[in-house]
């Protein structure tokens, strides 16, 4: 006997919730506030939220004269949605003392958790020598994590949870050049180390790694390149110079050459 289909929730990218052969998309959502406030109570869910504090959210420059009721629509119309994929009404945003809490099943798929715990897979693999190891949970916090989250949004909760995101895609990058150079797929790997480059231009590790896998293509003067761009940029926007160990590697390309 089959147990019930796990929950599947999309934050990043298109929110959508899976279950079983159910699916319920953006679209059918109850409109943006719908859309902010099913995402906040997901990632929020190990608590329970004030209704004040949601509200807030959801109307950032001025309370509705009768919140309480707005919000209590809001709530309304998501628990009739999430019950198209068979979730119960009331249990699954449950509401006591003025607070809401999301309580999905126990075996529920959350993407932005799902990155969190692939980066530290990865990283784990990384750390013990085993970078092909990394390869497939890198894989999957790169492909999460580069989905925009709640296009349209500006909120400050918002914006922090963007910059997570992103913090999160430059440690998977990291990982999966690792992963990509012991598999010995060096133009992946390339890509892959400009691009966390380019999301954190003042990270030198982003840089010595970038410079290691050119050197790894054979293309030593690229690498010198990337050196003198990083020394350029921190010179010019932190008025510092490169760590001693950027500069290490870059004198060990110097005598390599010589």
């Amino acid at each position: 006997m089959f147990g019930e289909p796990m929950l599947r929730i999309y934050l990043a990218g298109e929110v959508a919730i899976e279950c079983g052969d159910q699916l319920l998309r953006e679209a059918d959502l109850p409109g943006p506030q719908g859309r902010l406030a099913l995402v906040y109570l997901v990632a929020e869910r190990e608590r329970a939220v004030p209704q004040s504090e949601l509200a807030e959210l959801l109307w950032p420059e001025t309370l509705p004269a009768s919140w309480p009721v707005a919000l209590s629509a809001v709530i309304s119309k998501l628990r009739q949605k999430l019950a198209i994929v068979g979730l119960d009404r009331e249990r699954i945003i449950a509401n006591a003392f003025r607070c809401y809490q999301f309580r999905p099943p126990p075996q529920t798929w959350i993407d932005l958790e799902a990155v969190a715990d692939a980066v530290h897979h990865a990283e784990a693999a990384i750390a013990a020598g085993q970078p092909q190891v990394a390869y497939g949970p890198s894989l999957i916090a790169t492909t999460i994590a580069r989905r925009p989250l709640l296009v349209g949004e500006d909120a400050p909760w918002v914006a922090g949870r963007r910059l997570r995101l992103q913090e999160l895609l430059v440690r998977a990058l990291d990982c999966r050049v690792d992963a990509l150079l012991a598999n010995e797929e060096l133009s992946l790997a390339l890509d892959q180390a400009r691009a966390a480059v380019e999301l954190e231009p003042f990270r030198e590790s982003g840089y010595r790694h970038l410079m290691q896998v050119l050197v790894r293509k054979g293309d030593r003067a690229e690498a010198i390149r990337v050196y003198n761009r990083c020394r350029q940029l921190l010179a010019d926007e932190l008025g510092v110079a490169p760590s001693s160990e950027t500069q290490t590697l870059r004198q060990s390309l110097t005598e390599v050459s010589g």
